[in-house]
């Protein structure tokens, strides 16, 4: 059954009211704190944040929201709840690199029902209300047909303690290498979500993710039909902290790969 259409509206506002925003100060001198050796926030960010928050307390006052910058309820809460990121591709944002976006998911009772990820540089709106189909800019998307993971593009990114992990993190990425097509590295799992489900990659794999780098993105890969499990084959939680997304065809050559790596 479909959503109450004021949630899908609201979405959209939101997610497009931010690319505003981001554009806007893209390039300028912006102020850029630290929240780990490598993992930026900006002042806008937090303005992204404190619009969106706004908007949902006006229109939904008993919606709960979690979001990147100023928190929200880290386990999953009963009813509703917006999982919102601000900019997601913070370090390309403050590099000037036209690889972000905003990324939303309103979930109820944890289960995402409906996601909006705008890019503000290509002007791409990714929406999803579960039941009803993945839409680039109102025309329906799908996964991509690649059977097998030579001929496939992969995307893929890497967790802030990465300096740490070396060996884990770039050796599982060289063991997709040796299989697929491509690999590729944007910076921004929404991005590379959305990617899969219209096609233009094939399959997204990243380990020690948050709600809102995931939830928005996840949805409209299972509604582009599309596979989203964990990495280790799970079912999906956007709590969950790992995924892996395919167009489903390649899924399990891709849990493979990632389980002799593991062994």
């Amino acid at each position: 059954m479909p959503s109450d259409p004021l949630f899908l509206t609201t979405a959209i506002e939101a997610v497009v009211r931010a690319g505003d925003l981001q554009m806007a100060r893209l390039g300028h001198d912006i102020r850029v704190d630290k929240k780990g050796t490598i993992d930026l926030v900006t002042e806008v960010d937090v303005a992204v944040e404190r619009m969106f928050r706004d908007l949902i307390a006006g229109r939904f006052p008993d919606h709960q929201v979690l979001a990147e910058e100023l928190g929200g309820s880290a386990t999953i809460p009963p009813g509703p709840c917006w999982v919102f990121d601000p900019i997601d591709g913070t370090t390309n944002y403050t590099h000037g690199l036209p690889i972000f976006c905003a990324s939303l998911a309103l979930e109820i009772d944890g289960i995402a029902q409906v996601a909006a990820v705008y890019d503000p540089n290509r002007r791409e709106l990714f929406t999803a209300e579960r039941g009803e189909g993945a839409f680039l800019n109102g025309r329906p998307i799908r996964v991509s047909s690649a059977q097998s993971l030579v001929d496939a593009m992969l995307v893929t990114g890497f967790p802030y303690d990465v300096h740490d992990r070396i060996d884990e993190i770039v050796g599982l990425f060289g063991a997709f290498v040796g299989r697929a097509q491509a690999v590729r590295r944007l910076g921004s799992a929404a991005i590379d979500l959305c990617y899969v489900a219209a096609g233009r990659l094939d399959g997204f794999w990243e380990s020690d993710l948050r709600p809102w780098d995931i939830a928005g993105g996840a949805l409209v890969v299972a509604e582009a039909g599309g596979r989203v499990t964990t990495m280790q084959g799970a079912p999906f939680t956007s709590r969950g902290r790992h995924v892996l997304a395919t167009n489903g065809l390649l899924h399990e050559a891709m849990l493979e790969v990632i389980q002799t790596f593991s062994t």
